[in-house]
C-alpha cells in the first residue's frame, strides 16, 4: 500500500505545510550541443535554469502569491511545490517530510490526497456533469458512490454552484467552470491548494468571483497562487516575486485572506 508524505513525518512546525529550501530546476534544451557549445568546444547540451536557489515556506491558513513576468519561473516553482516536478537541487518538505524520499507511486498518491491543483485551462471532462467532474479524485481513491456524490454536491454549493450540479462544462460560463475546478481540487480536503493563473482566461468581473471563491476556501489549508494579475495578488497574505528564476522581492500584505 502506497504511503503519503505523512507516513514519513519528521519533527517540524505543525503550521508549516510546504517548505522549499534552495530549490533549483534545470532543463536540458536538447540532446545535441547548441551553437554556443560548438563555438566554445563544449560537448554538454545547452540548459536553461528555470528556478535558481529559491527558498519559500507556506503555512496553514496562508495565501501566498508567486509573481513575475512570463518566463520568470513562477509556474515551474508552483509545479515543484505541488510535486508535479522534481527539483534538480534543493529540497521540498511537505509537513516536514522530504518528498524526495517517496517513490513515484507514493508521490502520485500524495498529490491525490494532499494537494489540490487548479489549472488555467480548467481540465474538465465535457461528457461529465459538474458533480461528476468534482467527484473524479474520489473515484480514484475508491470512495463509495453515495459519499462521492454528497461531497461533490456540498462543495459545489460552497462555491456557489448548488444549482448547477447536473450541468456539463459546455453549459457553464468560464467563471463557473473555474469554480467547478476549484471544488474538484478541494474534494479530497487537501492541505495545500495551488493554482496557476486562475483568472488568466476570465474577464474582470468573473475573475473577481473566482478570487472570492479562493478566499472562502483558504481557511485551514495553505494556498499558493501563481499570477501576474494585480487583483489576484491583492488577496494574498504574502507575495514572492521572481525574475529569471530568482527571488527578487518578498512583500507581506497583511491578513487579506480573512
Amino acid at each position: 500500500m502506497a504511503r503519503s508524505a505523512a507516513s514519513h513525518q519528521e519533527n517540524t512546525d505543525i503550521s508549516s505545510i510546504v517548505t522549499a529550501d534552495g530549490v533549483t530546476k534545470v532543463y536540458t534544451r536538447g540532446s545535441e550541443p547548441g551553437r554556443l557549445g560548438r563555438v566554445l568546444g563544449r560537448s554538454d547540451p545547452p540548459t536553461v535554469t528555470a528556478v535558481d536557489s529559491v527558498s519559500i515556506e507556506v503555512s496553514n491558513g496562508e495565501i501566498v502569491g508567486l509573481a513575475g513576468p512570463s518566463g520568470s519561473g513562477k509556474s515551474t516553482l508552483l509545479h515543484i511545490l505541488a510535486g508535479l516536478e522534481q527539483p534538480t537541487a534543493g529540497s521540498v518538505l511537505f509537513q516536514g517530510s522530504d518528498l524526495a524520499r517517496l517513490s513515484k507511486r507514493e508521490r502520485s498518491r500524495h498529490r491525490l490526497e494532499q494537494i489540490g491543483i487548479v489549472f488555467q485551462q480548467f481540465h474538465l471532462l465535457d461528457s461529465l456533469s459538474a458533480r461528476a467532474n468534482v467527484a473524479l479524485p474520489l473515484v480514484e481513491l475508491g470512495v463509495p458512490k453515495r459519499q462521492r456524490r454528497k461531497k461533490a454536491a456540498d462543495l459545489l454549493e460552497r462555491v456557489g454552484l448548488g444549482d448547477r450540479i447536473t450541468h456539463r462544462p459546455g453549459e457553464l460560463s468560464g467563471g463557473e467552470r473555474q469554480r467547478v475546478a476549484i471544488a474538484r481540487a478541494l474534494v479530497t480536503d487537501p492541505a495545500l491548494l495551488v493554482a496557476d493563473e486562475p483568472t488568466g482566461e476570465l474577464d474582470t468581473d468573473t475573475g473577481r468571483t473566482v478570487l472570492q471563491a479562493f478566499k472562502q476556501v483558504a481557511e485551514n489549508r495553505a494556498v499558493v497562487l501563481a499570477s501576474h494579475d494585480r487583483e489576484t495578488l491583492e488577496i494574498c497574505d504574502r507575495v514572492v516575486t521572481l525574475r529569471d528564476g530568482r527571488t527578487v522581492d518578498r512583500m507581506n500584505q497583511g491578513t487579506s485572506s480573512q
